[in-house]
């Protein structure tokens, strides 16, 4: 299988100042280019001995401080950050044929920020935070139906559902953020912002 890219040169003078900025615009293409979850990021962790690991989480936040993404802090995403705060960001936007790659460290937010992002979920995800034991192993799909039916019932829709205390949000702080535009004859653009001590350089890769 192979495709020919075809878009327009990312150059150095059109990037924005700070490399929020420039994900700023090109999250709003994605947005409106009609892609899938925009908002859908690869989460890459790993142990303190180096074994990876990578799955798909939903950015649900991002500004001058970073990017922010909800879990559950016991499950092997959690337990890996808190030994190895090393993270890794991906952006697929395979529609457009960019990507971008955010590589930093993560931290827990406060909680009063993670309750009240809580509070805007659905009430069958807040139920739903509660019943999974993230990552954890389980006997059968039944007997996480089964959780949750008991959590339905005792907190009925309508009725404010707290949140678990082991359940909350990172904020990853980049450190490097390249932005990756493909091109015809696998030629790519690939721009690379460096955090320095004295702001943002940007550095271009060869494809």
């Amino acid at each position: 299988m192979r495709e020919q890219y075809r878009s327009t040169a990312l150059l150095e003078t059109e990037l924005a100042p700070a490399p929020m900025d420039q994900f700023a615009r090109w999250f709003k293409d994605a947005a409106a280019g009609g892609l899938h979850e925009p908002n859908a990021m690869i989460v890459s962790t790993a142990t303190p001995d180096g074994r990876p690991s990578s799955r798909t989480v939903l950015l649900k936040q991002y500004d001058g401080r970073g990017f922010v993404f909800y879990t559950n802090y016991t499950s092997r995403k959690g337990r890996e950050l808190a030994a190895n705060p090393h993270i890794s960001l991906l952006f697929p936007w395979h529609g457009l044929a960019r990507q971008v790659i955010v590589t930093g460290t993560a931290s827990r937010i406060g909680r009063d920020e993670t309750v009240a992002y809580f509070r805007t979920r659905p009430h069958g995800s807040q139920l739903g935070a509660w019943a999974s034991e993230q990552s954890s192993v389980i006997a059968s799909r039944e007997e996480l139906l089964r959780t949750y039916e008991k959590l339905a019932t005792r907190y009925p829709e309508g009725e404010q559902v707290p949140a678990p205390p082991e359940w909350g949000g990172f904020r990853v702080v980049p450190e490097e953020m390249e932005f990756w535009q493909g091109h015809e004859n696998r030629l790519h653009d690939r721009l690379r912002y460096v955090r320095t001590e004295e702001g943002w350089r940007v550095e271009r890769l060869s494809p």
